[in-house]
This record gives C-alpha cells, sequence and structure tokens, in this order.
C-alpha cells in the first residue's frame, strides 16, 4: 500500500491558489484512477483506489499546510507504513512553473508544509515537487502561494496535472525516474 498525499491548504478561498497544486494534483489522480469517494479521516480528506494493482490511499491533509504532518504521520501509523511508502505532491518555487523534480528525501528547502512532515515521519518519503516559479523577490513569497493561479498559467497548469495523474504508475511501480522523463517530455 502507498499513501499518496497532495499539499494544500483547506477551504474554497485556497482551492486554486499556488500553494494547493498538490491538493490539484491528487484531485487529478483521483478523478482519471477512479478511486472512491473522498471521507474525513486522519485529520484530513482520504479516498481510496488502486493504481496499477497497488493499493493507494489519497489524502489531503485539512490541518492547514504548516502542519501537514500531523495528519500523514497519523494515516502512515494507522497503516503501519514505512516513510518510503509515502509520495508528497507539493508546489516548489525554485522549479521554473509546470517543471517537475522527483526524489526520495532531502531537505524542506523552507517549506513548511515537508518541515512538519519532516517531524513527524522523518526524511525518507518521496516527494514530486510540481514547480510554480518564483516572484523574484523573497519578500512577495507569502502573497505568491496565497494567489490564484492566473488565466495565463492555465496554459501549463492543466495539462502538467493532467500529465502527472496519467504517468503516476510509473511512480507506483517504482520508476521515478522515468515518471520525472516522460513529464518532462510533455511539458
Amino acid at each position: 500500500m502507498l499513501l499518496l498525499v497532495g499539499l494544500g491548504n483547506p477551504g474554497s478561498e485556497y482551492a486554486r491558489n499556488r500553494h494547493n497544486i498538490g491538493f490539484m494534483a491528487v484531485d487529478e489522480i483521483v478523478r482519471r484512477h477512479g478511486f472512491g469517494p473522498w471521507r474525513r479521516r486522519f485529520q484530513g480528506q482520504s479516498c481510496d483506489g488502486s493504481v496499477e494493482s497497488e493499493k493507494v490511499l489519497a489524502l489531503k491533509p485539512q490541518t492547514f499546510m504548516n502542519v501537514s504532518g500531523q495528519s500523514v504521520g497519523e494515516a502512515m501509523r494507522f497503516f503501519k507504513l514505512t516513510p518510503p511508502d509515502v509520495i508528497v505532491i507539493h508546489d516548489d518555487l525554485d522549479l521554473a512553473p509546470g517543471k517537475v523534480r522527483v526524489k526520495q528525501g532531502g531537505g524542506h528547502g523552507g517549506h513548511n508544509g515537508l518541515r512538519s512532515i519532516d517531524d513527524h515521519i522523518g526524511k525518507d518519503y518521496w516527494r514530486i515537487r510540481l514547480g510554480i516559479g518564483h516572484p523574484g523577490n523573497k519578500d512577495l513569497v507569502h502573497g505568491y502561494v496565497l494567489h490564484d493561479f492566473s488565466k495565463t498559467e492555465q496554459v501549463w497548469l492543466d495539462p502538467l496535472l493532467d500529465t502527472v495523474a496519467k504517468e503516476l504508475p510509473l511512480m507506483v511501480a517504482g520508476q521515478p525516474e522515468k515518471f520525472a522523463s516522460r513529464i518532462a517530455i510533455a511539458s
């Protein structure tokens, strides 16, 4: 079993924020792969499904970004999973819009959601980093991530989310390099 986590903030006012690209990606994965209905569990919204015959629990923590680790840790412990069984999809300011990087472990890079997860489960989980670009000045970051994607950004955002969902079976099958390569080719 795998735990697939999308990071974001709960509430309709945050739904299309750049910081919620993890929620958006998980929503598209759940839709594409026909997961069951969402329900409240583990301080979040979760639903079950399978990808390439692997059971997957999708989770969107409802604890707000900065304490996402509470929800992730609770679900991981309930299912007796280890950090390598966890895949976290999140926004990344240091990547150009639409670019994707995959890695296991590493630092949080200043991302408060990842910092919280590190504190609750350790660092050896998988990360799918979705580039949202940087506003150019660190003083503008907070406002930038908490604003909606613009209409012009939909040109790369929608195809990116579609491709992540389409190629996720490669990630589930233990082929993260091939997963990242297929997304790079498509973008």
